[in-house]
């Protein structure tokens, strides 16, 4: 009896813990993102900006083609006109004195800018853009104070959290959308440093430059971009990490521009033939294609062939690792660059030059 005692008591204390547990998960389920929401839409923004487009006007329902003799006679009908375009976005405000964060898309070539906080409009001007991570930090022209948000620790986001974006799809302002991250560390092709957040939560046209909120109500992500054939949420959303953000934005507040290391390399995929051939045992780090001439590689014995495998103590897993490394790398910095040659490891020690500065840079 005893036994049977006991293995009743077991039973039970094994049901006790399991419904504990499920107990437990439902909790941590928000019943509702009411309070989150009236919390941080006084520090989201929205954007609006307005650009002069110029166009050639041909009165022609035809073009003459190039070197026709008719193309300079008819030459004085096809005049120069220009038409008023309007973008709309979002933002978000991270200094009370209205400072605003959001993608340098949303305001690229912009003549003015309207940001518009709880139903009143200010004029803002840029204090710096970055279209190469796609961020943009602007200032109200107001001596207001302004209510903020903060950036959270986005390395500790985890696949499956719980979002919220909130931000100005179609110009509807203080739209409010939830969702968990779908993926991390995902690279879609539109910056040269892709390492998005990717999420579920309706992010639109006009989401652009709006924040992406954990449950503690800290930024995680700037909502970016989406993957849609019809041009509307199709649930794939994604946003540039708060961590990497907060480099840059701080850069672009103290200088009003980016200052990125530079290597001064042409790289490729490691391949298994290139591993194979080159002696690794993994597929893995960066395979260096060429070195330019007077660059920081060079000076630092770099040599095409070599294959990186790690940067200033960081491991290079694959190719598109190492030019996120080396742009986060202040210039000037003296760095240890660890390169597979010759079937062997070797250490070189460098010191990088700043992209910005760099010809091939200024070329492009």
């Amino acid at each position: 009896m005893k036994t049977l005692s006991r293995k009743i008591s077991v039973f039970f204390l094994t049901l006790y813990i399991i419904f504990s547990s499920l107990n437990v998960s439902a909790q941590s389920t928000p019943e509702t993102f009411a309070d989150l929401a009236e919390k941080l839409m006084p520090s989201v923004v929205n954007i609006s900006t307005t650009q002069t487009i110029k166009t050639q006007s041909n009165p022609f329902p035809f073009q003459f083609p190039p070197g026709s003799p008719f193309e300079d006679m008819f030459k004085e009908f096809q005049k120069p006109t220009e038409r008023k375009a309007a973008s709309l976005g979002s933002g978000f405000i991270i200094k009370k004195n209205g400072t605003v964060i959001t993608n340098n898309h949303v305001i690229a070539n912009a003549e003015d800018i309207i940001v518009r906080v709880d139903n009143k409009e200010y004029q803002a001007k840029v204090l710096g853009a970055d279209p190469y991570s796609d961020i943009a930090v602007l200032k109200i022209q107001s001596s207001n104070e302004f209510n903020v948000v903060n950036f959270g620790n986005s390395d500790k986001a985890r696949v499956g959290d719980w979002v919220v974006a909130i931000g100005n799809p179609f110009g509807l302002g203080g739209t409010v959308t939830s969702g968990i991250i779908s993926a991390r560390n995902r690279d879609i092709n539109l910056t040269r440093y892709d390492d998005f957040i990717q999420t579920d939560a309706s992010i639109n046209q006009g989401n652009s430059g709006g924040p992406l909120f954990n449950l503690k109500g800290d930024v995680i992500g700037i909502n970016t971009a989406i993957i849609s054939p019809s041009g509307a949420s199709s649930g794939i959303g994604f946003a540039i990490p708060a961590n990497y953000a907060s480099t840059i934005i701080d850069q672009l507040v103290k200088y009003g521009e980016t200052k990125r290391g530079w290597l001064g390399v042409r790289i490729q995929q490691v391949t298994k033939e290139i591993a194979s051939v080159a002696g690794l045992k993994e597929t893995k780090g960066a395979f260096i294609g060429g070195v330019s001439e007077d660059s920081p590689a060079e000076k630092g014995g770099m040599k095409s062939g070599d294959i990186v495998l790690e940067f200033d103590g960081q491991k290079i897993k694959t190719m598109r690792n190492l030019p996120k490394v080396v742009a986060n790398t202040m210039p000037n910095k003296k760095v240890a660059v660890k390169v597979w040659r010759n079937k062997k490891l070797i250490t070189l020690k460098l010191t990088l030059g700043r992209m910005e500065s760099a010809q091939e840079f200024k070329k492009q």
